[in-house]
């Protein structure tokens, strides 16, 4: 079974404002068949810097996170990725973690192997980053 690759990101909520946007977003990628979840989590530190950890469940296996309770951190996003999520945390804010494949990838990624291929450097450039270098080339025209 080709694979492709996986990303583990993870996202801070100052002030934990959330807008009910990310779930139906991530749902859509996952119908898509663009990623498959493998995890998720909110690390929440409180303003006396106690961390709660809320397990997001897929219970129904569509893909679409739809059970959040307290649970123990036993998935594939583990101890030591919450505890250095945490310590980037302000009180009184979130972080999402997020463990997916890239399902897009798979299909190129046993392409390359069958051709004996061999990754030498792969890189996720930060969208944000990819914005400010296309606004620095529209102003430079």
């Amino acid at each position: 079974m080709a694979v492709g690759p996986c990303d583990l990101i993870v996202v801070k909520f100052p002030g934990n404002k959330f807008r009910g946007e990310i779930a139906p977003a991530i749902g859509r990628l996952v119908d898509a068949g663009t990623i498959r979840l493998l995890d998720a989590l909110f690390a929440i530190k409180d303003e006396n810097g106690d961390v709660a950890i809320l397990e997001i469940k897929d219970v129904d296996g569509d893909g679409v996170a739809d059970n959040v309770a307290i649970a123990e951190i036993d998935g594939a996003i583990g101890p030591d990725d919450v505890d250095d999520a945490a310590q980037l945390l302000e009180p009184n804010s979130s972080a999402l973690l997020l463990l997916f494949e890239n399902t897009w990838a798979a299909e190129v990624t046993q392409a390359l192997r069958n051709a004996d291929g061999e990754l030498l450097y792969m890189e996720r450039i930060p969208a944000a980053v990819v914005e400010a270098a296309l606004e620095a080339v529209a102003a430079e025209s």
